[in-house]
């Protein structure tokens, strides 16, 4: 909720303390070393912000004063060519000086979130100097991802994109705590480009995946039969993640994740090897079906056909 405020105007000696002075600002000195012309309104605008953001508004007449304030102030340390900085120090201290403490409160801290920015985009243009002209033996960034050569025109393009949208996610996604322990060292944020995109890297479970078959988003795949499968299927499951996600897929238990499909590729040549064995002494071929499904019948009881306990299957 905005407060408005109607200030009284002060008399025309104060309102206009600029006059009859000998010299005036006719210029200022941007951070980049740039001379540009001086215009009092953006003075006015830059403090109507700050009401603005503090909840109250201001008269156009009185914003003008407030204004003149910091010009008297500029001019009586006889500086004509002030810099961005000096002029930003002296409306701060003419906001604290009428008595507007939240106000000035608001406006130093627009001044910290713009020069972060102004940091971080810093920081981004030399990363963009070292990705374009340092070869990958002398540049950290191009060095950092294995999997990609630095050297290269789509390696850099990468880089390029990394590196900007690392500095976007500090700035506009992280909390500016998280920001700023992430850049002093205290804390590390793994794959800061992609923090805003997706997950990245994580370790699959086969076992619990193949359990009763999975989907990949454009099909159902069945719960695997034999060991070609459960291989064949544990392919499919890491590339259709990493489709989804960036960073490293790993199996961490691969050996126990197959465990299931040699059970099965075990039970289903048994099956195979104990008809061809009774047809051996038999010449019915009825035999092929009955003792097949003899065998699913007593799996599905709970009598599990393993190599170690065949003999009493």
């Amino acid at each position: 909720m905005q407060t408005t405020i109607v200030s009284s105007v002060p008399s025309v000696q104060e309102s206009d303390p600029v006059q009859n002075r000998e010299w005036a600002i006719h210029s200022i000195i941007k951070r980049d070393g740039r001379e540009v012309s001086f215009t009092e309104e953006k003075i006015t605008q830059a403090m109507n912000k700050a009401f603005l953001a503090s909840g109250q508004t201001q008269s156009p007449e009185y914003l003008e004063t407030l204004a003149h304030r910091v010009i008297c102030k500029i001019m009586d340390r006889k500086i004509t060519r002030p810099g961005v900085e000096e002029i930003q120090d002296m409306v701060e201290n003419v906001l604290m000086e009428a008595g507007h403490v939240i106000t000035a409160k608001k406006y130093m801290l627009y001044r910290a979130d713009r020069t972060k920015i102004r940091e971080m985009n810093t920081r981004l243009m030399k990363a963009y100097e070292d990705i374009t002209f340092k070869d990958a033996k002398e540049s950290n960034i191009k060095r950092e991802n294995a999997n990609v050569n630095g050297d290269t025109a789509m390696g850099v393009m990468l880089k390029y994109g990394s590196e900007g949208a690392k500095q976007f996610c500090k700035i506009h996604v992280l909390k500016p705590e998280h920001s700023r322990a992430h850049e002093d060292g205290d804390i590390h944020i793994h794959d800061l480009d992609f923090y805003s995109l997706t997950t990245t890297c994580c370790q699959i479970d086969l076992l619990k995946l193949f359990k009763g078959g999975f989907c990949t988003g454009h099909g159902v795949l069945r719960e695997p039969n034999d060991i070609q499968s459960y291989s064949a299927l544990a392919c499919i499951a890491i590339q259709s993640n990493q489709n989804d996600q960036h960073g490293g897929q790993s199996v961490p238990n691969f050996d126990y994740g197959m465990a299931p499909g040699i059970i099965r590729t075990f039970q289903r040549l048994y099956r195979q090897n104990l008809i061809k064995a009774v047809k051996i002494h038999s010449e019915s071929e009825a035999f092929d079906d009955r003792i097949d499904k003899s065998c699913r019948e007593l799996i599905a009881e709970g009598l599990e056909l393993r190599l170690e306990n065949h003999d009493s299957f």
